[in-house]
């Protein structure tokens, strides 16, 4: 009978494991951009209307490789404070500070898994609110809700309660899942690259955490809040005290955001073959879908066998030694070979690993650089045809033309003489040679001119010259 318990808690383990990891990566999928998208969004305005806008999407935070090699350091210094933390004082008081911290995330991370639940098995379409701050035309706060997240985040308070004041297992194991789906959204791999990175130097971390050191076991025995998922080895006791097995949540969203990059590049490479393009109408095999249009998921699945092989092998090891085990020693090497296996075997090795995504810095930046741009554009200067005049004949060619009425108003603003304009016509070279310039009365074309008015303007000029 505890042996049959035993491996119910196993399989209870493993399916806690594997559905954040599924879900979390088909949710890490943006919606798609398209001409059409833009100009709806430029006629709306700022702000989507509703809550399946392409506006909707997270933004997310992205692991470059630079982040990548520092991943051990930042976790080894913060898995060996909290050692030090619960070593030297009173463990309660700590757990009781940490309860109340990972309290109102919970609260937020069960609001955001509760409306994607309910949006995903209903569909349902909600009219979107916008609390925005603006500080010198910049968007410094942005949040966006609708009737389902108010009432999502009043059921994850209740929740929150109960668990503060009863630490039940099952509602932590809830809080558990609803963090690793969150930060498998939220976290996202520039490219292969750095998470091969983040997983080899993990893999030296949970070795010497746990085989080198009693830190990692003690820290996790004594941290009661929500960074595991257990299960009881036996759920009726003789003994009447349930014992638990356990998986940590680094053992599900370090690997998890590396399947998730799986799949964003299978879709990648499966939207290149079809033409996609974000400046253009989506491709007619898309049938308008923006998400949830099917793709090949080869190396998402090779990825995703792989953790699950890996942390088979994991519980096997730790039930026929009766030992903690570093899953991450099997699931680490289990995730990256199977990437490039895959790759080989398609022969695409070299696209695996110039695969890249934009990062929000890249994006800003390109946001950046247009916005330069067309502010040099608009920092032109502006040549207007009296100034051509105001230059003298080798600018003006020695023509002068009466202006035009803008003119006159720029003139006017700039405080500029504007230059004489006259109802009647002129002899050009008479008005030439009144400037006393030679130069420009022979290189000005005659121009007939009718009337006695003209005759007696032409004899002058003939007289002067």
């Amino acid at each position: 009978m505890a042996e049959a318990g035993l491996f119910l808690a196993y399989a209870a383990i493993g399916t806690m494991a594997v559905a954040p990891i599924y879900f979390g990566s088909f949710s890490s999928l943006d919606r798609l951009k398209s001409a059409a998208s833009k100009s709806r969004t430029s006629e709306k305005g700022h702000f989507a209307e509703f809550s399946d806008s392409e506006d909707e999407d997270e933004e997310s935070e992205a692991v470059t490789a630079e982040d990548a090699y520092m991943f051990p350091v930042y976790g080894s210094a913060a898995l060996f404070s909290m050692y030090v933390i619960f070593k030297y004082l009173n463990k309660d008081w700590v757990n009781f500070l940490l309860s109340g911290y990972f309290a109102l995330l919970g609260v937020a991370a069960l609001t955001q898994l509760g409306v994607r639940v309910v949006k995903g098995v209903t569909g349902v379409k909600l009219p979107l609110y916008h609390l925005n701050l603006v500080h010198h035309s910049k968007s410094v706060f942005d949040l966006r809700f609708t009737n389902l997240h108010l009432g999502m985040m009043g059921a994850s308070m209740l929740c929150t309660a109960f668990y503060l004041y009863s630490k039940n297992w099952a509602v932590s194991n809830l809080f558990g899942l609803a963090f690793s789906f969150s930060a498998i959204i939220l976290i996202r791999l520039d490219s292969f690259k750095s998470g091969m990175i983040m997983l080899a130097g993990l893999f030296v971390y949970d070795i010497f955490w746990v085989f080198g050191t009693e830190v990692m076991v003690s820290v996790a025995k004594n941290f009661d809040a929500p960074i595991k998922v257990v299960f009881p080895k036996d759920l009726f006791p003789a003994e009447g005290k349930l014992a638990f097995t356990m998986l940590g949540l680094g053992d599900i969203v370090v690997p998890g955001i590396f399947v998730a990059l799986c799949l964003r590049f299978d879709r990648q490479r499966y939207l290149s073959s079809i033409g996609y393009a974000k400046d253009k109408a989506l491709p007619r095999v898309l049938n308008n879908k923006h998400r949830g249009f099917g793709f090949p998921t080869p190396y998402f699945n090779a990825c995703m066998a792989a953790y699950v092989a890996g942390l088979a092998t994991t519980i096997t090891v730790m039930h026929t030694f009766k030992a903690a085990q570093p899953a991450l020693l099997y699931l680490s090497p289990a995730c990256i070979l199977a990437v490039v296996v895959t790759a080989v075997a398609r022969g695409e090795v070299s696209a695996v690993f110039s695969y890249s995504e934009e990062t929000k810095k890249d994006e800003d930046e390109s946001a950046e650089s247009t916005k330069e741009k067309a502010k040099a554009e608009d920092k032109a200067p502006v040549v207007h045809r009296y100034n051509l005049r105001n230059q003298g004949p080798a600018a003006g060619a020695g023509l002068t033309t009466p202006a035009s009425a803008g003119e006159l108003a720029d003139d006017e603003q700039e405080n500029v003489k504007p230059p004489r304009v006259l109802d009647e016509k002129v002899n050009p070279i008479s008005e030439i040679s009144d400037d006393g310039s030679e130069e420009a009365a022979a290189a000005a074309p005659a121009t007939p001119v009718k009337g006695k008015k003209g005759k007696k303007s032409g004899s002058k000029a003939k007289a002067k010259k």
